[in-house]
């Protein structure tokens, strides 16, 4: 087989980018293109995402991309899960909203009338998130759901606009809540008992298959050749991350660590069980059929909002570098990263001092306290996690992949090796990249094989770093 160019677009919760990779049987290599901030909007109705802005910018780092390499044999899409926009006629009937807006509380009640959490996990074997597209959907205006006739979660809605083709992708479908968890289709006696309109929910699509080409406005934008194609990813951005992580799924587990923390194992099937429900587990699609039983941890994202406000305190930026580095030595303060009071933008040193008052724990005093507090909060969380998650899905665990931009961290890496009380093995960071690429790349015939012959690529060509746990 020979060597070949993909592009994936790769959008975050706080920034998107344009990657090319070039990958063959023993290749794998990848630079971004392109960086663009995403930045929520609050408007008077709540918190949205600017996905036209989001659109714009990687359009224009595919037309970066393409002069770059003009023989891209693929492009794929991969983002957060559970947002949507609705559109009417192809047309966006406003910007969708964030996943953090406190609209979803209304939706959670409306649900919960009609189906209890119980009886939804038994069907969709997801955790409760207030924020999941059910929730979400629930909430809408019934008018407004009238309307529409179309809604695409935010990689199907930018796969929609560059080829016109309408389509769910499974992994990121089975974040909706309206999957079922057995037979990975639409589940219509659920959506029926919701009150929820069915014929807003397009055709699925597995990762892999070609969601179509790029329209011909789209191909002159950016300099691309007619018939380039658009190809189905895990479009849920964990998905695609643990495609790439190197790990035998039979004795690891893995963290996918950004703004979430995604923590579990892969499974061959949905674990139901009243203990998987109760330790607030959720059993997502993965690529190839897989099971993703995992929790969500908060994340970097605390770290991030506390450095924030410390930078407009300051008026200006902050090297997070340096005060990791000054962390490491210092008092440290285990809070439950867990608490749903973290969830929100904004005043997150507040809110540990908060949690430790009403625990009757010392306060951090000092930046770097608060910053070693934070990290070894996350790590006694992620430790916790792969513990539950080894025992709810019947997993030898003996190593911890931590991948994504958490992988960078080195405190974050020794502290959760110390805490699981077993190695670490961090990288590679552009986890999520690589599997998106890595399934196009078999689409196009670059390369074949199981999840562990792409696994086993990025072994060869991304080694990890190892953090055996200090006794």
């Amino acid at each position: 087989m020979s060597e070949g160019v993909i592009a994936a677009i790769d959008l975050g919760a706080t920034s998107g980018r344009v990657l090319l990779a070039r990958v063959g049987s023993d290749t794998l290599t990848s630079s971004t293109v392109a960086r663009f901030a995403n930045e929520p909007v609050a408007t008077n109705d709540g918190l949205h995402w600017d996905m036209l802005a989001l659109y714009d910018a990687a359009v224009l780092g595919l037309r970066t991309a393409f002069r770059q390499e003009p023989s891209i044999t693929s492009i794929g899409v991969d983002s957060w899960a559970v947002d949507y926009g609705l559109l009417r006629e192809g047309r966006l009937l406003g910007e969708p909203f964030h996943y953090r807006d406190a609209r979803t509380a209304t939706g959670v009640e409306r649900v919960h009338e009609r189906v209890t959490h119980a009886a939804l996990f038994a069907r969709n074997g997801l955790q409760f998130l207030p924020f999941n597209t059910l929730y979400q959907l629930a909430a809408e205006p019934s008018a407004l759901l009238g309307v529409a006739d179309t809604a695409l979660l935010i990689p199907d809605l930018l796969s929609f606009w560059l080829t016109g083709r309408a389509r769910a992708e499974r992994t990121n479908a089975s974040t909706t809540g309206l999957l079922h968890v057995s037979s990975r289709e639409w589940d219509d006696e659920l959506i029926a008992a919701l009150g929820l309109p069915r014929g807003i929910l397009p055709p699925l699509i597995d990762a892999g298959e070609q969601v179509g080409t790029l329209l011909p406005g789209v191909a002159g934008r950016i300099g691309a050749p007619d018939g380039t194609r658009v190809t189905a990813v895990g479009s849920h951005d964990t998905a695609s991350a643990v495609v790439a992580v190197p790990m035998r799924p039979e004795a690891a587990a893995y963290i996918s660590c950004g703004t979430w923390g995604l923590v579990g194992v892969e499974v061959e099937r949905p674990v139901l069980t009243d203990a998987a429900r109760e330790a607030g587990f959720t059993n997502e699609g993965g690529v190839d059929g897989r099971v993703r039983l995992l929790h969500n941890v908060m994340g970097l994202w605390i770290l991030n909002e506390a450095v924030r406000e410390w930078e407009r305190a300051d008026g200006g930026s902050i090297d997070l570098a340096a005060l990791l580095a000054s962390a490491r030595d210092a008092r440290c303060v285990v809070f439950d990263a867990n608490d749903p009071r973290f969830l929100a933008p904004g005043d997150m040193v507040d809110r540990i001092d908060h949690w430790c008052d009403e625990h009757a724990v010392a306060r951090p005093r000092t930046r770097p306290e608060y910053v070693r507090s934070i990290v070894d909060s996350l790590a006694d969380a992620f430790a916790a996690a792969v513990w539950d998650a080894a025992r709810l899905g019947g997993v030898e665990v003996t190593t911890i992949h931590l991948v994504g931009g958490g992988a960078q961290g080195e405190l974050l890496c020794q502290r959760t090796a110390d805490r699981a009380g077993i190695p670490v093995l961090a990288g590679p960071v552009e986890a999520t990249a690589l599997g998106n690429v890595l399934v196009q790349a078999r689409a196009a015939g670059l390369i074949s094989g199981s999840l562990d012959s792409l696994r086993d690529l990025v072994a060869r060509t991304h080694p990890p770093r190892r953090f055996d746990p200090r006794r």
